[in-house]
């Protein structure tokens, strides 16, 4: 019974973000990136530096045991949107609860930006060369970032959710 109420949560909020326009994505894409720079000086420059910014102002995971994670943002690059995208991910195994966050991934490099643009649904996390930047490394990003193709940022988390649990996830670009 609650797993079912959390499922449909999870379904409804889904929903509510594949319908948002093209207008609420912008305006939460542009407060997530002023956001983004608030929380650390130094996520400006690398803004700078990367040739792609996808951002997603709001993801949102939920379930219990088997669990589905969705958001939409933007691509931008030279700060232009060049296009919409979804993020969707399911997993399955020892997963309770529900949770939101945001995400920004910065190509840093135009052959990862590429890869992307020409994927069919690009695996979040099985490219080997992406770098998810956790809190304790953000204390030197020149050496970590340096030669780094793709980073990836999670931050701003609300909610509980227990999880150990093997998940898969793609982006895909929205219709236009």
């Amino acid at each position: 019974m609650i797993a079912t109420a959390l499922a449909l949560v999870g379904m409804l909020t889904a929903t509510g973000a594949c319908a948002q326009s093209k207008a609420v994505i912008d305006t939460n894409v542009a407060s997530t990136l002023a956001h983004f720079i608030a929380l650390d000086s130094r996520h400006e420059a690398l803004l700078r530096r990367a040739v792609g910014v996808l951002i997603f102002p709001t993801l949102v995971k939920g379930g219990i045991g088997l669990a589905n994670e969705y958001g939409a943002g933007a691509l931008q690059t030279d700060g232009a949107t060049e296009g919409y995208y979804s993020l969707a991910s399911a997993s399955v195994g020892l997963t309770a609860g529900m949770e939101t966050h945001s995400e920004i991934i910065l190509f840093m490099t135009r052959n990862a930006l590429d890869k992307f643009l020409k994927s069919k649904g690009w695996a979040v996390g099985a490219d080997t060369g992406v770098t998810v930047m956790e809190k304790s490394t953000a204390a030197d990003y020149e050496s970590v970032t340096l030669g780094k193709p793709v980073l990836r940022f999670v931050f701003d988390e609300e909610g509980l959710m227990a999880d150990i649990s093997v998940s898969g996830g793609k982006i895909n670009r929205l219709a236009r």
